[in-house]
């Protein structure tokens, strides 16, 4: 008699195996809902990293032209000079 009183009822656990498959369905949706802000979140992080990389030249540029450009001015000033004053 003992067994009958632990036996659950078709209801009970049609209800349970809803409650399961609804619980499933939010966890399921959670992780999707992370996956788009993970894809978001990479695709900022990428973007960052592209403009940080531009900058990062266009500073190269600009330091490596403040030297060269007073070198070339220094080293064509002479002959320009002289083709002047040769006129």
């Amino acid at each position: 008699m003992n067994r009958l009183d632990q036996v659950v009822t078709k209801d009970v656990c049609r209800a349970d195996q809803q409650a399961v498959e609804q619980r499933i369905g939010q966890v399921e949706a959670g992780l999707a809902h992370l996956r788009g802000d993970h894809k978001q979140m990479a695709e900022r992080t990428g973007l960052q990293r592209r403009e940080d990389r531009e900058h990062a030249a266009a500073a190269r540029r600009l330091v490596l032209s403040s030297f060269v450009a007073p070198l070339l001015v220094m080293v064509l000033q002479p002959g320009l000079a002289s083709k002047g004053s040769a006129s």
